[in-house]
């Protein structure tokens, strides 16, 4: 009788250890919150970079929590440069962006580096991947010199003082709580920790509404 007690009390408590992560040991408050990209949806925030492996192992994960993201969810991408050698990936990452090329050029530029083990080293070989990949050689130097992605990579480069980060890869769920893999114990742990603040801060938009209505 007893062990089909214990039993019972585990069974319960089960969905309990589930129902939070603590602040501080799963994820961090941004010290200062910053603005979203959107106001009327919960934006989660990918900070990453190609060169990166760890972002790279990330990305089958990302892929797959895309599948399911809530309509209310606004995901974007930003690469980080926390430091010279960063920018010119980043800049390649706007110039697809600016360009609609994003889904020929993001994953495969990930497995150039990784998977083929193939370096980039200047703009005249990301040029020839994009080339490569379905972009006009034209519309790549009109963009990847352009105002647009050199004001996007400079905004890229304050990713350290916004929100605090260190390393990526890093997720920041409407610009005000960090999450990592280190914190949260593994890639698709990170995302579980997301999927908890997306639920925590649309109930937080909730109440924020209740509390202004007549």
């Amino acid at each position: 009788m007893k062990n089909w007690f214990t039993l019972l009390l585990l069974v319960l408590m089960m969905p309990l250890a589930h129902a939070g992560f603590e602040e501080g040991v799963k994820f961090k408050r941004v010290a200062n919150p910053q603005p979203t990209s959107t106001a009327d949806k919960i934006e989660v925030l990918e900070l990453f970079w190609y060169g990166c492996p760890h972002c790279y192992t990330l990305e089958p994960e990302i892929e797959t929590w895309l599948k399911n993201k809530p309509g209310d969810v606004e995901f974007v991408r930003t690469p980080a440069v926390l430091g010279p050698s960063w920018e010119l990936l980043a800049r390649g990452y706007y110039t697809a962006e600016l360009l609609g090329a994003t889904d020929k050029i993001h994953k495969p530029l990930f497995e150039r580096l990784h998977k083929e083990r193939k370096r980039i080293r200047n703009a005249d070989e990301l040029k020839d991947f994009f080339v490569a990949h379905g972009v006009s050689a034209e519309d790549f130097d009109n963009t990847f010199s352009s105002f647009a992605v050199i004001t996007k990579t400079n905004r890229a480069k304050q990713a350290h003082d916004r929100y605090g980060i260190t390393g990526v890869p890093a997720l920041v769920v409407n610009g005000k709580y960090l999450v990592t893999a280190e914190l949260a114990g593994g890639n698709k742990q990170a995302l579980e920790v997301v999927d908890f603040l997306v639920q925590q801060e649309r109930g937080t938009g909730a109440d924020d509404a209740a509390a202004v209505t007549p």
